[in-house]
Formats: structure tokens, C-alpha cells, sequence
């Protein structure tokens, strides 16, 4: 098989396992009621380092942790896989996980509306989920 042929069969299926990987996240953010998800897709972002940036909100100190935690029990329960790294519970206003090609940012409203990462990443196929009620 040419290189270059394996190598895109390779990136195809970590692109399914995010892919998968990004739905449970979002699982787990939609247990804790997380506002505004927005899944952005970065694996076709020249240079990025990552697959996904996942984002969402709470509407408080205790719902962005409770989101945090949420996330964490949903993917460990799913594939046994713990955050790489993980920032941000000292005040919750940005809480990142990360999980090697998917980064999640919890934000509080307020801290999410000044640092407008959608912006940022606006090359990126950006996908919106509805909220559940």
C-alpha cells in the first residue's frame, strides 16, 4: 500500500474515534444542562493541533464544575480514557479538558462572551446543538 494512501486510512479512523469521542462529550455536557454547544471541527484547520474544540456554557461556579465532572464520568464510562491535562477548577470560568485531539472549554457566560473562541477558530466547520430543556 502507497504511504501516503495508509497514512489518510490512519487520519480517517482517528477522525471516527473523535468523532465519537466528541458525541459522548457532548453527552455528558448535555447531562448538566451546559448551554450553547458548539462542536468545532479542526481537523481540516491548516496547522491545527487538534480534531475538536468543543464549547459550551454554565450558567454558574457549580454548573460549569458539575458540566466538568459530567464530561470526565461519561468518557471514562465510555472508553476508560481520563483528561491529559485539565485546568481551571480554582474559579470555573474556563474549565479546559484535554483529551489528546479534543479540547473542551467550559465556560461561565461571561467569561465565554469575552474571549469569543468561536471567532477565533472561524475556518472551522462549526457545528451548533440545540439546547435541551
Amino acid at each position: 500500500m502507497h504511504a501516503i494512501t495508509k497514512k489518510l486510512m490512519v487520519k480517517k479512523k482517528i477522525n471516527s474515534t473523535s468523532a465519537m469521542l466528541a458525541d459522548i462529550i457532548v453527552k455528558g455536557i448535555q447531562e448538566k444542562k451546559g448551554k450553547d454547544i458548539t462542536v468545532m471541527n479542526l481537523a481540516n484547520v491548516h496547522n491545527s493541533m487538534f480534531d475538536y474544540f468543543i464549547v459550551c456554557n454554565g450558567t454558574s461556579r457549580t454548573q460549569t464544575e458539575a458540566i466538568a465532572d459530567s464530561v470526565q464520568e461519561e468518557v471514562r464510562k465510555a472508553i476508560g480514557a481520563t483528561p491529559r491535562f485539565k485546568e481551571g477548577f480554582i474559579n470555573s470560568e474556563w474549565i479546559l479538558l484535554d483529551y489528546f485531539d479534543i479540547v473542551v472549554h467550559i465556560f461561565q457566560k461571561e467569561a465565554r462572551s469575552f474571549y469569543q473562541l468561536e471567532k477565533l477558530w472561524s475556518d472551522a466547520d462549526i457545528k451548533i446543538i440545540e439546547d435541551i430543556d
